[in-house]
């Protein structure tokens, strides 16, 4: 079968408790840093186009989202996770290459950012003109900050008054490039 990578829609809903699940394991099996999200803010990604979904036939392999920010000035790219089963084939980056160039259709002048803590993924960006910065060049919007919350280093975020955790900031500013 071959893999297909798309802009989420409504054909796509039954996906969302399927990717929030991916996203579960995901986290309680690396014990890594990544932010739940229930399926309703899935679906609610899926459907209003801000969404790339993989798929090998009815199997889900992969998924990103993005959000928009104070006025659509910050463009965040959260959520990239790849079936366990489908990784090493180079899915990571095609689907933050469709994430970040159906964002930058939309949001041209926007800053598009992200938080992570995988190497692979700091690869990828800095390919896409991401530059690693400090967090107080990121949004300051606190509906992005509270996303953070379900993370288990949110505590170490919040005591560092949002100025530092253990991810990497990171920014494409279309002004700089």
């Amino acid at each position: 079968m071959q893999i297909r990578i798309e802009t989420g829609n409504k054909q796509h809903e039954k996906y969302a408790s399927v990717i929030a699940k991916m996203i579960e394991r995901a986290a309680q099996k690396k014990e890594t840093i990544l932010a739940l999200r229930k399926p309703e803010f899935i679906l609610e990604k899926i459907t209003q186009g801000k969404s790339v979904i993989a798929l090998d036939g009815d199997i889900v392999v992969g998924f990103c989202y993005f959000q928009n920010w104070e006025n659509d000035t910050f463009i965040a790219h959260s959520g990239l996770i790849i079936n366990e089963n489908y990784l090493g084939r180079g899915l990571s980056k095609k689907i933050k290459k469709q994430i970040f160039d159906a964002s930058r259709e939309k949001f041209p002048k926007a800053k598009i950012f992200g938080l992570t803590t995988s190497p692979a993924v700091i690869k990828i960006n800095h390919e896409l003109g991401y530059q690693s910065v400090t967090y107080n060049q990121l949004t300051d919007d606190e509906d992005f900050w509270k996303g953070c919350k379900t993370c288990s280093n949110y505590p170490r975020l919040m005591e560092a008054k949002r100025k530092k955790c253990k991810c990497t900031g990171m920014l494409m500013d279309p002004g700089k490039i």
